[in-house]
């Protein structure tokens, strides 16, 4: 038994370059683990900044000066962080705080419908349209204490969050600004003979990059095409269900199919069975066709190449790790792990 480990630790460890790159990910793991609530902040500033050095790459290919680009960049930035702030999400707050006012008048509507079941459906006796109601009734009721809990805890955060709005866009303008300062000091603590982790760095960097600004160019376009709809039809919260439509498409195949379920009923309970419901339905569809079939092939072409099964797990795996941050990344860490498999010395030694 100790020979076979001995064997397979000399296969796959046999380069020194293996071990530095093995000691870089954990090193990076245990910090995010242990230390990645009070480095969130810092772990944002340099998310952001990642995403805007791409933007700046852009206007430097245009021929503009890099402390230019930056500078455009980082206005745009600005401009975009404070039109969510004071223009999408006090609109949120407005719906979402209506949409609680409704809420029972949306449950007594759902409650009627169960107790239509019967005169439509015989095969369902009454103590079975009770017993669903009850169940029902319990499941609204557990609901409506993690709202208030949730409400409650947000109250409580709102200074933590004051407190990123400013020390978030101070990071983001330090790390574009003196990029190659900061990197050349990481460097000095890093060992000279880095080769294998460069490479592995090199492609997650192309793909990654590409993902994550393609990602949020996605969340915007799918935002604003569900957005006009529902709006030019007149559709109760339209932008609170925009907003949950553009963020359905950070996970891959499942977001698209939950958020169908909010939209839906939501419209159903405004309209119901009528042809306002059947318009709005066919609209949203069709955003949602253009966005599988014509949005994702442009954007996304060639950057993630992985099979949908690996994507799911990668989604439920570092769900669970990480949860929402871990959701938004599970593609670009799945790009990783292929990364430093494809890399691996002694995997590209041996056949194929």
């Amino acid at each position: 038994m100790i020979n076979v480990i001995k064997g397979w630790f000399e296969k796959h460890f046999s380069d020194p370059q293996a071990i530095i790159l093995v000691s870089i990910i954990v090193l990076g793991t245990i910090l995010v683990l242990y230390w990645g609530t009070v480095l969130t902040p810092v772990l944002a500033g340099i998310i952001i900044a990642y995403v805007l050095e791409g933007l700046v790459k852009r206007f430097c290919t245009l021929g503009m000066p890099r402390f230019v680009s930056f500078l455009l960049s980082y206005t745009l930035f600005i401009t975009a962080l404070a039109l969510i702030l004071f223009g999408l999400v006090p609109l949120v707050i407005s719906q979402v705080s209506q949409l609680v006012v409704d809420f029972p008048r949306i449950l007594n509507k759902i409650q009627q419908l169960i107790l239509t079941i019967p005169e439509k459906y015989p095969l369902f006796a009454d103590q079975e349209i009770e017993k669903m109601l009850g169940s029902f009734s319990s499941e609204l009721v557990n609901v409506g204490q993690k709202l208030v809990s949730v409400s409650l805890s947000s109250a409580v955060d709102v200074f933590t969050v004051l407190v990123y709005l400013v020390v978030v866009p101070l990071l983001v303008f330090f790390l574009l600004k003196d990029k190659t300062i900061i990197l050349q000091w990481f460097r000095r603590f890093l060992p000279e003979d880095r080769g294998l982790a460069y490479s592995v760095w090199k492609e997650v960097d192309a793909k990654m990059g590409n993902y994550i600004r393609g990602k949020l160019l996605e969340v915007v376009i799918v935002g604003v095409a569900t957005f006009i709809p529902l709006k030019v039809m007149g559709m109760n919260y339209a932008a609170t269900m925009s907003l949950l439509v553009g963020l359905s498409v950070i996970i891959p195949y499942v977001g698209a199919v939950a958020v169908t379920i909010p939209v839906a009923m939501i419209a159903w309970f405004q309209w119901g069975a009528s042809s306002d419901f059947a318009y709005l339905m066919v609209a949203y569809l069709v955003v949602q066709f253009m966005d599988g079939n014509i949005l994702v092939p442009l954007l996304f072409s060639e950057v993630v190449n992985m099979h949908p099964a690996a994507i799911i797990i990668a989604v439920l795996f570092f769900g669970g790790l990480w949860g929402v941050w871990g959701v938004f990344f599970a593609i670009p860490l799945a790009t990783l792990v292929q990364a430093v498999i494809n890399s691996w010395p002694s995997i590209q030694a041996g056949p194929v």
